[in-house]
């Protein structure tokens, strides 16, 4: 029974940087930074959304009133 030397996976490899390619790439993924309605844009999007909602979270906890009416949208 042969085994393979190398096990096969299903994550295709990134290619290598090239020096004189002067386009951005993000240190996590090999997408390019675009505008408008791009996998990388909603990746960004997503983490400033969780950031935000562990802020909220916090101010409500550390006041010990709910956000709402910390902020003086409620009465």
């Amino acid at each position: 029974m042969p085994t393979d030397p190398e096990p096969a996976t299903d994550q295709p490899t990134a290619p290598a940087a090239d020096p004189a390619d002067p386009s951005p790439t993000s240190a996590t993924t090999t997408d390019v930074p675009a505008f408008g309605w791009s996998r990388y844009a909603e990746r960004v999007n997503g983490r400033f959304a969780m950031i935000g909602f562990a802020a909220v979270l916090l101010i409500e906890a550390l006041s010990g009133d709910t956000f709402l009416h910390w902020a003086g949208l409620v009465p």
